[in-house]
């Protein structure tokens, strides 16, 4: 039997929620922490969050505040379920509020432009040595709505310390959350950004209204990328095989339940980036990923073609079709590739 914690969840969005609860059904005590008052009074009040989740409701002892401090008093453990754009302005703060070293965490997917940081790299950078036991990431093929309704699921926690791994999978594990460890963070986290770039393609793919010869290409094609920056980056390439790898690339590409798939349906669909990221009211990652991916592979001088392509209808609003032709007619090639 796991040994019960007090863990605060920062970020009241699906995802967060969803932990939460999974951890208050594990029979922890948890407090969310969010930024928006009518989210947090609606989680203590009613115990449902109708923005991210509509239409579940939630467990009767799910709290939550609009004070950090609050939150994190006592904690034993912080999971960081917040925008990556948002990473660095909230981990600044944990400086201040974490009184000793607590275990961090975190399920955000992306990459930081600009330095073309991974999020544990982020964190480290922000919350000093002191107040930090370990910085773990929970990822893997999932989404909240599934969790939320108890739906079998997988989830991979990796941390280059493994007790640090063990003691999330514990915290975490129940008959329908089967947690596996893992020591290769930076394979981890390259496979959990960068497969959102992807999923925004298959959405424009089936957009455009192609089958699954197309999809199952760009999927496909789309992991080779992947795994070549993640090797360049020192990531095993072993680790693109498993939950956090083909496994989260799955889910993202083909389910509806996936931002990023419905963002890029509605570029397909002929809908402008700016009045796709209204009309979804959540954080689309997989655009300002796609903006620093495109970057980082530059500065390395990695053939990524099909991120190149994306990065083009997103930034510099070349025509979806366009797109798909130039990545058909490009010079062919030997599949296999050596890692």
């Amino acid at each position: 039997m796991a040994k019960k914690q007090k863990v605060a969840v920062l970020g009241a969005g699906s995802w967060g929620t969803g932990l939460a609860l999974v951890l208050i059904e594990n029979g922890h005590d948890v407090v969310i922490w969010g930024n928006h008052a009518d989210v947090v009074d609606e989680l203590n009040t009613k115990h449902t969050n109708q923005h991210y989740l509509p239409d579940m409701t939630l467990s009767p002892k799910m709290r939550a505040t609009l004070v950090l401090e609050e939150a994190l008093a006592g904690t034993e453990m912080v999971v960081i379920a917040i925008p990556t754009s948002a990473m660095r302005i909230v981990c600044s703060q944990l400086n201040d509020a974490l009184k000793e070293p607590t275990l961090l965490v975190h399920v955000s997917k992306g990459i930081e432009p600009d330095t073309n940081l991974r999020m544990t790299q982020v964190i480290e950078e922000e919350v000093d040595a002191s107040k930090r036991s370990a910085v773990v990431v929970l990822s893997g093929p999932s989404h909240a709505e599934e969790v939320v309704r108890h739906h079998p699921t997988t989830l991979c926690a990796s941390c280059k310390d493994l007790v640090a791994a063990k003691i999330v999978q514990d915290a975490f594990l129940n008959n329908n959350l089967r947690i596996y460890t893992n020591e290769d963070v930076i394979g981890a986290e390259i496979g959990g950004a960068l497969k959102n770039i992807i999923a925004l393609g298959a959405g424009i793919v089936d957009g455009l209204g192609y089958g699954d010869n197309a999809k199952a290409a760009l999927m496909t094609r789309g992991m080779a990328e992947i795994t070549r920056l993640g090797v360049t980056a020192g990531a095993d390439p072993q680790t693109f095989y498993g939950l956090t790898g083909i496994g989260d690339l799955i889910v993202t590409c083909t389910s509806v339940h996936s931002r990023n798939w419905r963002a890029g349906n509605m570029l397909g669909k002929g809908q402008n980036l700016d009045s796709v990221l209204e009309n979804m009211g959540m954080v689309v990652e997989g655009v300002r990923t796609a903006n620093a991916v495109h970057q980082w592979a530059q500065k390395l001088e990695i053939d990524m073609p099909i991120t190149e392509a994306i990065y083009r209808v997103l930034f510099e609003k070349d025509d979806p079709q366009t797109a798909i032709d130039r990545l058909m007619g490009r010079d062919p090639k030997l599949e296999k590739e050596e890692y």
